[in-house]
């Protein structure tokens, strides 16, 4: 849903097309760094992504990614696709993007966030399963003037947050029907 309203917003805002751009050649792909269980605890402050986009590894004392960073999941929940609004530990099963300053972050992490069937349609097998770097390296996006992202943000933040609060509002409503009955 949120690809469609980005295409549909982009043709809107900027009737006269934008520039596709790769990856690599704007925010570029890091590779997460390893940790073993042994070096997390709950007592430390940051998370630690891993192979899923919903579920965190655990906790470590350091972090090596910036807060506002969209992850792509490489190995686990493939092509998974999230955005982190605070700085975290971004373990070798995920690949974090940088930043640049022709790229909003939460720009970047919607015109992804519509592709994790495409990613994880680039697995590799043999072993374990996985993406490799260059598959999100060469990914292209549309890059629409730096005012156009932030109102295509403004416009998809408020979209998800009325979209949760109907699905919470629905499932409330659906479990007090199941109950009463």
């Amino acid at each position: 849903i949120l690809m469609s309203k980005l295409e549909e917003l982009i043709k809107e805002l900027c009737p006269n097309g934008v520039e596709y751009k790769k990856i690599k050649d704007t925010v570029g792909v890091n590779r997460g760094k390893r940790l073993t269980k042994e070096q997390l605890s709950d007592e430390y402050q940051f998370e630690v992504y891993h192979g899923s986009k919903d579920t965190i590894l655990g906790h470590y004392k350091e972090w090596n990614a910036p807060e506002k960073t969209t992850i792509v999941v490489n190995t686990g929940g493939i092509g998974g696709i999230k955005y982190i609004n605070e700085k975290f530990w971004c373990s070798d099963g995920s690949f974090w993007l940088g930043s640049c300053d022709e790229i909003s972050p939460k720009y970047l992490y919607y015109a992804l966030s519509g592709y994790e069937d495409y990613f994880y349609s680039k697995k590799r097998v043999g072993g374990v399963p996985t993406i490799d770097k260059s598959v999100v390296e060469d990914f292209e996006i549309p890059v629409p003037p730096r005012p156009i992202q932030d109102e295509i943000v403004r416009i998809l933040d408020n979209f998800t947050e009325l979209t949760a609060e109907l699905t919470a509002e629905l499932t409330a409503e659906l479990t007090a029907e199941l109950t009463a009955e």
